[in-house]
């Protein structure tokens, strides 16, 4: 079954037969704050596996042989082994391709009214673009200074946020000319951004999310993301889709969808091998850059130092 972002179903996906047997075979424990706990976690999926091959047994012992009441079993105890819940994985499928500039280190990356617009990072190089999603073509670009390492962006009405990573500068530029509008300060690291139609949502490469006021660049509130009760840090680019928070963990396959209200991913998609289907243009070529075009329902992933962007679907595995 195939869900798009926007949680349209097709049939017509091809699927995966990858199956992840621990909470570290999805990410590496350094990303995983708290080791107890991601031992915690992987116990509970030797426990499954445990579960699973005792229903087998109890089954076989009483000459039960129904498919669905071996499922029912497996999902209770299922329940029983972790629990906060399952976390669902996503597959995914490439519905069209487009050139992306192998020389961009994609730090942010938005679809606004028909348009691309990207933030990109390393010192001397840092630049807001405004691109032609069919060809490529750059259409109005904007240079930083070359002290400033460009992080993530956002738009918010006729503005456009920049982040710097580790400057403490936001850059508030005019949307239509990129004419310099402010500045705001941000005590933190700046990874990622986006915007939930209040406010925006700040990643520093730890585990937290903080919510800011967009006029102010006040902190309302803030979030810890957690996989499976654990901290998850690294988290990178941010995508505010349909009341979720989509966000690249860096130096991975894996977007996780989190629950904006409590930090927890509720589920992921696995991104393994999109890096196979596009030139590479250095060693730091990994994948980041989430966009989403909210009127036509579709989604655009990228990475540093790619030579294209695609189009996706998403299916349940």
């Amino acid at each position: 079954m195939c869900v798009g972002a926007a949680g349209l179903i097709s049939s017509n996906a091809k699927t995966s037969s990858s199956r992840y047997t621990s909470v570290e075979g999805i990410f590496p424990s350094i990303i995983l704050q708290n080791k107890q706990s991601s031992d915690m976690v992987n116990s509970a999926f030797k426990r499954i596996n445990g579960y699973l091959d005792y229903s087998i047994l109890l089954m076989r012992y009483l000459k039960i042989k129904s498919i669905s009441l071996l499922a029912s079993a497996f999902m209770v105890v299922s329940m029983m082994a972790v629990g906060q819940g399952e976390v669902i994985e996503y597959g995914y499928r490439i519905l069209n391709t487009y050139p992306h500039n192998i020389n961009a280190f994609t730090q942010g990356l938005i679809y606004h009214e028909g348009y691309l617009y990207e933030g990109t990072g390393k010192n001397g190089l840092s630049s807001l673009s405004k691109i032609n999603l069919e060809n490529g073509e750059v259409l109005m670009t904007k240079r930083l200074n070359r002290r400033y390492f460009g992080e993530g962006i956002e738009v918010v009405d006729n503005k456009i946020y920049q982040l710097t990573w580790q400057s403490n500068m936001v850059f508030v530029w005019d949307k239509i000319n990129f004419e310099q509008l402010g500045t705001h300060y941000n005590p933190t690291e700046g990874w990622g951004l986006a915007y939930d139609g209040k406010q925006l949502i700040l990643s520093d490469g730890t585990s937290s999310l903080r919510f800011l006021d967009p006029e102010s660049f006040s902190i309302q509130r803030q979030v810890m993301v957690t996989f499976n009760g654990n901290p998850l840090s690294s988290i990178n680019e941010l995508e505010y889709i349909n009341g979720e928070i989509w966000a690249n963990i860096w130096q991975t396959n894996i977007i996780v969808r989190i629950n904006p209200d409590t930090g927890v991913v509720t589920s992921f998609v696995d991104l393994t091998g999109l890096s196979d289907e596009t030139q590479l243009g250095s060693n730091e070529a990994v994948l980041n850059g989430i966009a989403w075009d909210a009127q036509a329902g579709r989604l655009f992933l990228t990475g540093k130092h790619w030579a294209n962007i695609f189009e996706i679907e998403v299916f349940l595995r």
